[in-house]
C-alpha cells in the first residue's frame, strides 16, 4: 500500500512546495489522478496554482477552509496534495483522517515552527498523524550555514517583535531561512524599558 499521508516540513525557502511538485509529477507519469488543493489565504501565487521558489507550478484549488476539502474529493481521486497546511483550522486534523480512511494517499506540505520558533497552528496534531515526515533545512541567509531550520520575519529591515501578529497583512515584511545561531526574535517592550531605564539612570547622575 505503502504511506498513507505524508508531511515535507521545514522552514521558509527549504524547497518543500517543490519537492511536492517533483512528487505530484512524478505520480502523475504513473497515471494517478491527484487532485492539488491550498489555502486561499496563501497569497505567493496570484492566480489559481502552486508555486515553488524556482518557478515550477501547477494547478490548484482554492480552498477557505478545511471543511472544503472534503467536499471536492471524489472516489476516483488517488491522491490529495494539500499546501501550506500550518494555515488550515485545526480541522484540518479530522479531515485528514477522514481522507486516510477512505485509502486516499495524502501529500502535505507546511511550516513546522512559526516566526516565534513555536509549534505552527495544526502542524504538530499532523505531525504526529503522518506515517512518513521529511524535514527539510534551508541555507542560512546570513551566515550561509546549510542548516538553517528557523524561519526569519524581518519588518522594515529588523527582526519582528515577538509579539506581533502570526499573519500581517499588507505591512513591510520579508522572509528569511535562519539557521539557530543567527535567528533573531525582537522584544520591543523589552527596548523600551530598557530605554526608560537607561533614561532614568542619566537622569539620576
Amino acid at each position: 500500500m505503502g504511506y498513507r499521508f505524508e508531511i515535507i516540513t521545514g522552514p521558509m525557502s527549504c524547497g518543500k512546495t517543490e519537492e511536492l511538485l517533483r512528487r505530484i509529477r512524478r505520480l502523475i507519469i504513473a497515471k494517478k489522478k491527484v487532485k492539488v488543493i491550498s489555502p486561499t489565504i496563501d497569497t505567493r501565487a496570484k492566480g489559481d496554482y502552486i508555486e515553488s521558489r524556482n518557478g515550477l507550478w501547477l494547478d490548484t484549488i482554492k480552498v477557505k477552509n478545511s471543511e472544503e476539502i472534503l467536499e471536492l474529493v471524489n472516489e476516483t481521486d488517488d491522491v490529495i496534495a494539500i499546501d501550506e497546511l500550518q494555515f488550515f483550522d485545526e480541522g484540518i486534523v479530522d479531515v485528514i483522517k477522514v481522507l486516510m480512511k477512505q485509502g486516499k494517499r495524502i501529500i502535505g506540505t507546511g511550516l513546522d515552527l512559526d516566526f516565534k520558533g513555536e509549534p505552527f497552528g495544526p502542524m504538530p496534531m499532523l505531525l504526529a498523524y503522518a506515517d512518513k515526515v521529511d524535514k527539510l533545512t534551508a541555507i542560512c541567509m546570513k551566515c550561509g550555514s546549510e542548516y538553517a531550520v528557523r524561519t526569519q520575519r524581518m519588518i522594515d529591515g529588523k527582526p519582528a517583535d515577538k509579539n506581533s501578529p502570526l499573519i500581517m497583512i499588507g505591512a513591510d515584511e520579508t522572509y528569511e531561512a535562519r539557521c539557530l545561531d543567527c535567528w533573531e526574535l525582537g522584544d520591543k517592550q523589552h527596548d523600551e524599558n530598557h530605554k526608560k531605564l537607561s533614561v532614568l539612570t542619566i537622569a539620576k547622575r
